[in-house]
C-alpha cells in the first residue's frame, strides 16, 4: 500500500528572491513551529526604512541579506499554534515579538546586554520575517500584548521601542530637547520625550511633509534645516545656552554637526541615526570643551524597553494615530515602496 502524501500548506509573502533590486509577492511554504516555537498569524505588519533598503538592494543589503528571504520585522498578531515545549503562551494570545535574536553566550549577553549581542540574528534580515500571513518564532521572543493596545499600535512596537530606548538614555524630564530628523524614529521620539516629561521639544528636518507630522506629534517648534541655521534658532529659543538634550535620528553629517553646536555646555547627545559613512566632528569645541555626554543607541533593551513602552501605553501617554498615514494590503507592497521613495508617508501598515 503506497504511503499517504501530506500536502504542504502555503501562504502569501513578500520575498527577496534573488540578489537584485525588487521583490516578489508569491506563495511560499507555511512555517511549522518547532518544540520551543510558536506560529503567529500576522494581523498587521509595519514597513521600516530597512525594508526599503532591502527592496532597493543597496550596498548594506548586498553585504547582509542572503536570498531567498521573506522580510519584514515589525508586526503584531495572534498565536495559532505552540510547540510542545512552550509554556505560558497559547493559541489565541494577542502578541508581538522582539525580532533581535541574541545568541545568549557572548560576553554582552552574559552581562545582560542582549540588544548588542555580538552574534545577533534579526528576523526579517537574517531569518524569515513577518511580511507574510504567518511567522514562526521562538517563544522566548514573544511579547504578550494587552487588549487595550489596538493592532495599529501593536504593529509599531518594534520601531517605537527604538525611540523609547533612545529617549530613556537621556533623562529628558524637565529638559529642553532637540529631535534631529523627523522620520518615524524622530517622530516617535517627540511623542516619547513629551510623555517622559520633557520641558520643550524642538524638531528639525528638511522635508515639509515630515515637519508637518512633527507638529502633529506635539513638537513645540519645528525648524526647516534647509531654510534656517538650526543651532542659531535653538539658542534663540532657549534664550542663549542651547538645548539640554540632542536626540540624533537623521544620520546626516551636516545635521549632526549643527545639532552639537546647538547643544548647551554639559549637554547630552544620543546618537541613533545611521550615517552612510564616516562623520567629521569638531571634537574639541563640540564635545571635549563642552564636556558633552555622547551616547550611542542600538535597538531596544531586551526586555526592559518593552516593559517601559507598554507602561507608557497603559498610562495613555502615547498617541500615535498621526504617524499612521497609510494602510495597504500586503499585495500592494510595491505601492508602499513608492510612497517611501516619494517621501510622502509616515508609518505604512500592511494587512496580509
Amino acid at each position: 500500500m503506497p504511503a499517504a502524501t501530506v500536502e504542504t500548506q502555503t501562504m502569501k509573502a513578500i520575498r527577496k528572491s534573488q540578489a537584485a533590486e525588487g521583490f516578489e509577492y508569491l506563495s511560499v511554504d507555511k512555517p511549522v513551529p518547532g518544540p520551543k516555537e510558536v506560529l503567529i498569524k500576522v494581523t498587521l505588519a509595519s514597513v521600516c526604512g530597512t525594508d526599503f533598503h532591502i527592496t532597493n538592494w543597496d550596498e548594506w543589503s548586498a553585504n547582509r541579506i542572503k536570498p531567498p528571504l521573506v522580510y519584514g520585522h515589525e508586526f503584531c498578531g495572534v498565536i495559532e499554534a505552540v510547540g510542545e515545549k512552550v509554556f505560558g503562551l497559547k493559541a489565541g494570545d494577542y502578541v508581538s515579538a522582539e525580532m533581535h535574536l541574541p545568541c545568549g553566550h557572548c560576553l554582552q549577553c552574559q552581562q545582560g546586554h542582549k540588544h548588542i549581542c555580538e552574534n545577533v540574528k534579526i528576523f526579517g534580515i537574517d531569518l524569515p520575517g513577518c511580511f507574510a500571513e504567518y511567522i514562526k518564532i521562538p517563544a522566548k521572543q514573544v511579547v504578550k500584548l494587552p487588549p487595550s493596545i489596538k493592532p495599529e499600535y501593536g504593529a509599531l512596537l518594534d520601531s517605537l521601542g527604538n525611540s523609547v530606548h533612545a529617549v530613556s538614555k537621556a533623562d529628558v524630564s524637565g529638559k529642553t530637547v532637540h529631535v534631529v530628523g523627523c522620520g518615524p524614529l524622530g517622530l516617535f521620539a517627540i511623542v516619547v520625550a513629551k510623555a517622559m516629561g520633557a520641558l520643550k521639544v524642538y524638531a528639525s528636518d528638511v522635508s515639509p511633509f515630515r515637519l508637518d507630522l512633527a507638529e502633529k506629534a506635539g513638537a513645540d517648534a519645528v525648524l526647516a534645516a534647509d531654510k534656517v541655521k538650526v543651532s542659531n534658532e535653538l539658542k534663540a529659543l532657549t534664550k542663549g545656552p542651547g538645548v539640554d538634550v540632542v536626540l540624533e535620528m537623521s544620520g546626516s553629517p551636516m545635521a549632526i554637526n549643527d545639532a552639537l553646536r546647538g547643544m548647551k555646555l554639559g549637554g547630552t547627545a544620543v546618537m541613533m541615526g545611521i550615517p552612510k559613512g564616516s562623520v567629521e566632528l569638531d571634537l574639541s569645541q563640540d564635545i571635549i570643551f563642552k564636556e558633552a555626554r555622547v551616547i550611542g543607541v542600538n535597538g531596544r533593551q531586551i526586555f526592559q524597553t518593552w516593559l517601559l513602552m507598554l507602561d507608557l501605553m497603559a498610562a495613555g501617554k502615547l498617541d500615535l494615530d498621526f504617524i499612521i498615514t497609510h494602510e495597504l494590503p500586503l499585495s500592494e507592497f510595491g505601492q508602499a515602496m513608492d510612497l517611501i521613495r516619494q517621501g510622502v508617508s509616515g508609518k505604512i501598515l500592511l494587512k496580509p
